[in-house]
Order: structure tokens, then C-alpha cells, then sequence
């Protein structure tokens, strides 16, 4: 999945909250199935650097070594073999970020839903990835009233456009490596995509004959794949989209369509060639 040449990090945005280092857990698998190390990044906002205080920049750079720490932690007590680096780094976070994701296999950060993307709509972090980032985007989702949700269908749109087979072999490769279901959804376009049942496993054979192992499910719809999940609420871990969609994202997680994030409760994955 990553760049057989030269695989770069699995990049996880370490701020020090609770949704940061489920994205680090949520991490560990990724890194240890593409066998590349995790790069734990803490950013330091760039703002008015030279009018602060000394105090004040050396309180922002222990907070960022103490939430790296926290994390780096938390990886390591996990017992898997999985190499860690960590690094803080300084400047405009999204920019960072996105600069970050170019020598990546995937970046990823932790979020909290629709209580802070709706806010932030376009302004987001994740938002700002999931438009600009040069490797996959993993955006984990975390809720502090309900329990992590490890389990459940890995959820792939099977959709007319070039990249379509990038999304479904991230899909496949997910559900293999968490030894999670998945469930394909054909989304039967009212112009230029009508697939049937039929068509749509024939579009899957393929993928069905080099992924014995992994349990498929399959559904179409003309419905948008957010509208379409809010009846399996609960029962999804992640969704895996083409980067095509990637300027729907903000939507999905923010306030015009909060179905996915609202209803579906689940992670997100944004392919990129």
C-alpha cells in the first residue's frame, strides 16, 4: 500500500489529547503491516514567535515533549514491534502537517467528531489534510462516552472513477490486517454509474479471489454512502473513500451532512494515489 521504493513513516498529529493517542494506537497495526516506523509529531504553533516570551515558548515545547512522551508511552506499552520516532516541530500546524505527509505512507490524527469539526468546518486540521496531503489520510475518531470501537465492518465505496482500485485494495488490506469484515457499497449514480448487484460482483471478483480471508458483504445504493450508513450505526470501525471524494470530507464530518460522523460513529480513510 505504501511506496515499495521507499516507504516512508505512518505520521500520527500528537497534541496531547485523548483522540491523538487512540490515532497513535490505531497507528501501530498500519506500521507494523507496511513495516515502516511510527513518526510521533507534535507542531508548535507558529505565531508570533518573536514577540513571545522566552517562559512562554519553553512552557509550549515542554508540553510537546511531555504529550510526545505520553504517547510514545502508550506505544510501546502496547508490546508490539513497532519502531517509534518522535519529533516537535514548529510553524503553521496544517501546513506542517501537510508538508509531513509527503514523505509519508499515511498520516493520520485523532478527532473527536462533530463537535469540533463542526465548528472549524474548512479550518480544521483534518479537514485540511484530508484536501492537501500528499499520502492516504486516516482520520481516527474518538468519543470519550462510548467505548474505542475496534471492531466492526471496514466500510468501502465502490464508485466510478480511476482510483477506485486504490480504495479497494486500502479496504481489503485494512479488514485483513484487523481481521474486521467488509462490507463494499456500490454507489449507483443516477448519470454515469448504474452497477446492479451482478455488475457489482463482478466488479468484485477480482478482489474476492486475492482476498480469500477477508468475510465481504456487499450493498448498493443511490443514496450518498453518509446518508446510506446511518443505518449501521455502531457496527462500523472505519470507511475507507477515494481521494475524489476527499473534498466531500469536511462535509461528512461537519454540519451540513453529520451522518457519517454523527450516526455512523466511525473513522475515516482518504486514498491518494
Amino acid at each position: 500500500m505504501a511506496n515499495v521504493e521507499s516507504p516512508g513513516p505512518i505520521v500520527v498529529g500528537i497534541d496531547g489529547s485523548e483522540a491523538a493517542k487512540k490515532a497513535a494506537e490505531w497507528a501501530i497495526r498500519e506500521a507494523i503491516h507496511q513495516d515502516v516506523p511510527l513518526r510521533l509529531v507534535h507542531v508548535i504553533q507558529r505565531a508570533n514567535v518573536t514577540s513571545q516570551p522566552i517562559e512562554t515558548f519553553a512552557l509550549e515545547l515542554e508540553y510537546a515533549q511531555g504529550a510526545l512522551r505520553d504517547a510514545s508511552a502508550m506505544v510501546e506499552g502496547a508490546g508490539m514491534p513497532v519502531k517509534c520516532e518522535t519529533a516537535v516541530l514548529r510553524g503553521d500546524i496544517d501546513s506542517v502537517l501537510v508538508t509531513e505527509s509527503s514523505e509519508a505512507s499515511l498520516i493520520c490524527v485523532g478527532s473527536v467528531g462533530i463537535g469540533q469539526v463542526a465548528r472549524k468546518l474548512l479550518g480544521s486540521t483534518a479537514a485540511a489534510l484530508a484536501e492537501h496531503a500528499h499520502c492516504p489520510v486516516a482520520i481516527i475518531r474518538h468519543d470519550e462516552r462510548e467505548p474505542w470501537r475496534q471492531n466492526g465492518f471496514i466500510v468501502v465505496e465502490v464508485a466510478d472513477y480511476a482510483g477506485n482500485d486504490d480504495v479497494m485494495r486500502w479496504g481489503m488490506e485494512e479488514a485483513r490486517v484487523r481481521s474486521a469484515p467488509l462490507l463494499a457499497v456500490g454507489l449507483r449514480r443516477w448519470t454515469n454509474f448504474e452497477i446492479g448487484y451482478a455488475g457489482l460482483y463482478r466488479r468484485l471478483d477480482p478482489w474476492l479471489r486475492q482476498y480469500p480471508d477477508v468475510q465481504v458483504e456487499v450493498a448498493a445504493t443511490r443514496m450518498s454512502l453518509a446518508r446510506y450508513l446511518e443505518g449501521y450505526r455502531d457496527t462500523i470501525q472505519l470507511v475507507v473513500i477515494g481521494s475524489e471524494s476527499a473534498g466531500n470530507a469536511p462535509h461528512l464530518l461537519g454540519p451540513h451532512s453529520p451522518a457519517l460522523v454523527a450516526h455512523a460513529d466511525c473513522s475515516v480513510l482518504i486514498v491518494r494515489p
